[in-house]
């Protein structure tokens, strides 16, 4: 029996309503004029639509929401929010972490969260804390938040050496467990070292690495790039850990969206157990150069066997 597993990211909901002067202080003052100036145009709704409808008919058993539901953080974007999530499906079938403009200015992760909270919450029922734990299936998806409140022009992430530890000791117990389950990590900022540009890249990266490096997973998503990419970290034996990014879900297919690799899209994975360890079946489906949704073929995760949990 497999499971089917959806991953999108970055949808930038909209319309953004004009903001009260008195929201526009700091930075908000620039995300709003880059909104006004362009942005605006780049994340179509028209689009995230087409992608939600073609996702849902794909019959995935859960999705992965890796953030950026916000574009500068206001408290008119968290009912938006909450309304793409709910269209996205029930907070039972879906999971969030948060992203950079959801964490735009201090205190809007807080509204974020306390309005969409239910679809980060772990198996205990505690609503938004990091990391989390979801057991569906033969999957164990595990939330982490890199999402933190930045100066302008500057959209990194951080972890933090409490949420790290804390994951570590997550996917070492995972790792450990007489059924074991396929580890799904997800996070918005490109975990890797160099996955990112200066002032965008996660900065305990390396952290991160080495941290898998130890306790393993069996696969990890992330977005924020809004491009089509596939990487590797080195896990417990130096088994290669496969690391997907996906377009934004709203990305148009002209202009910036018509670069490779930068239409609208999103990831698909079937997930199967094999032997002691897992199979993994992966593609990507997205905008065409027509702008069609379609198949854009599979997605090749360099596991050579079956995925074998660490001993």
């Amino acid at each position: 029996m497999t499971f089917r597993l959806a991953h999108l990211s970055d949808p930038h909901v909209g319309p953004l309503g004009r903001p009260r002067f008195s929201q526009l202080l700091g930075k908000r003052a620039t995300g709003y004029a880059n909104w006004r100036r362009g942005r605006s145009r780049s994340h179509d709704m028209g689009t995230l639509s087409l992608l939600v409808s073609d996702m849902r008919a794909q019959g995935a058993a859960h999705i992965a929401c890796t953030g950026d539901l916000c574009n500068i953080g206001l408290p008119s974007e968290w009912a938006t929010a909450q309304s793409f999530m709910g269209a996205l499906g029930s907070p039972d079938a879906v999971s969030l972490v948060p992203g950079n403009h959801d964490a735009y200015v201090r205190g809007s992760l807080e509204g974020l969260l306390a309005t969409c909270g239910a679809y980060t919450s772990d198996d205990s029922g505690t609503l938004a804390q990091f990391p989390y734990l979801r057991r569906r299936g033969p999957v164990a998806l595990i939330g982490l938040s890199s999402a933190i409140p930045t100066k302008p022009f500057v959209a990194s992430g951080r972890l933090g050496p409490p949420q790290l530890a804390a994951a570590e000791t997550l996917l070492k117990a995972l790792a450990t467990e007489p059924t074991r389950l396929c580890r799904v990590v997800m996070i918005h900022h490109p975990p890797h070292p160099g996955g990112a540009s200066p002032g965008r890249e996660l900065k305990d990266s390396a952290a991160f690495a080495a941290m898998i490096g130890r306790a393993g997973a069996e696969l990890i998503l992330h977005g924020h790039n809004h491009v089509a990419s596939l990487a590797r970290l080195p896990g417990p034996g130096g088994r290669a850990v496969p690391v997907v990014g996906v377009p934004s879900a709203s990305a148009l297919a002209e202009g910036h969206g018509a670069l490779p690799g930068r239409r609208a899209g999103y990831a698909l994975y079937e997930i199967a157990r094999a032997g002691e360890g897992f199979s993994i079946a992966a593609w990507r489906r997205g905008l065409d150069d027509t702008g069609i949704m379609a198949d854009l073929g599979p997605l090749d995760l360099g596991l050579a066997a079956p995925l074998q949990a660490p001993a």
